[in-house]
């Protein structure tokens, strides 16, 4: 429906992108899921959406025009956050010092991927994402990159990723500061989320319009 073609079509698509190792499907009853294979995935498609942006579709209804800005605005990448909500969010991380950026010039950061942009935790973030509620040794001991950055598509600035992101953005639904909206992948920043954030992160949300 989001695409606009037909359901054959859409199980042609699925096939070859589950073949080639970028979707997993499973059987839930008589219904089939398919998910993105891993965040490596996202990592690729997020760079595709940097160099070549999706055109612009013409605006058809106030609800299509409405959805659109919900997804700039504040969305899920993945498990992690992005949109206007997640780029803010990131920004204001590193001018209150709790991470480092590295290899860029001071915070001119480019808004491409490269190896010569890093982002570090630094003692003061341990300790204000720990007092938070977020387990760093855990994430430390896990597989994934604890910090992470993607380019955000929409605004084409960083955004968190990496397990720091994603665990969050689950502290951030577990405490009821985000809240699912009703277009998939649209999140929106409750009022006791708005408060919070200010007060925990000194981040004061001023969303799009």
């Amino acid at each position: 429906m989001e695409a606009g073609v037909t359901l054959a079509t859409a199980g042609v698509h699925l096939r070859r992108l589950t073949e080639a190792g970028l979707v997993v499907g499973e059987l839930r009853g008589r219904h089939h899921h398919h998910r993105l294979a891993g965040p490596e995935v996202v990592t690729a498609l997020e760079a595709l959406a940097v160099i070549a942006p999706p055109l612009p579709a013409p605006v058809a209804s106030l609800r299509v025009s409405s959805r659109e800005n919900a997804l700039r605005r504040s969305r899920t990448c993945y498990d992690h956050l992005a949109g206007s909500l997640g780029v803010g969010l990131m920004e204001t991380f590193v001018s209150r010092g709790l991470l480092r950026p590295e290899g860029s010039r001071g915070t001119d950061l480019p808004a491409t991927y490269g190896r010569a942009v890093e982002y570090h935790l630094t003692e003061s973030g341990g300790e204000l994402f720990g007092s938070f509620g977020i387990d760093l040794d855990h994430l430390r001991a896990g597989r994934r990159p604890v910090v992470r950055y993607r380019v955000d598509w929409s605004e084409r600035r960083h955004h968190l990723a990496g397990s720091l992101g994603a665990a969050l953005t689950g502290r951030l639904f577990t405490l009821g500061w985000l809240r699912y909206g009703v277009s998939p992948r649209v999140v929106h920043l409750t009022e006791p989320g708005r408060r919070g954030l200010a007060a925990t992160f000194s981040y004061e949300y001023e969303p799009v319009v």
